[in-house]
């Protein structure tokens, strides 16, 4: 199990944040953060919102319930996303097996 310290550290340098930088943009100290993320100090349920908020995951990622920090970090995939959702479900499910085809030849390349 990997601590909400580790999660936390992980998700501030995916953003390339300083514990500095972090602090600043979330109002308190960077020795706060440092606390948090060694576990020596666990934030309220508002503050870890804040926080997830603020790094683009989710509570329950940082509070390792959840594989992935965000799983729509990339905007344009989470676009194309909602863009296959609304076609119609015929076509959605030709896209769809295309795309497991590609993801299946993908992954048999790499073996």
């Amino acid at each position: 199990m990997t601590t909400f310290g580790k999660k936390l550290a992980e998700c501030r340098k995916a953003k390339n944040l300083s514990q500095k930088e972090l602090a600043e943009i979330f109002n308190t100290s960077h020795t706060t953060i440092g606390k948090y993320e060694r576990d020596e100090m666990t934030p309220s349920i508002e503050a870890a919102k804040k926080l997830a908020k603020i790094l683009d995951a989710s509570v329950g990622y940082l509070l390792d319930e959840t594989e992935q920090s965000n799983l729509f970090r990339d905007k344009k995939m989470l676009q194309r996303l909602q863009d296959i959702a609304n076609l119609p479900d015929k076509e959605k499910e030709s896209l769809l097996t295309t795309i497991d085809h590609f993801i299946k030849a993908s992954k048999l390349s790499l073996i």
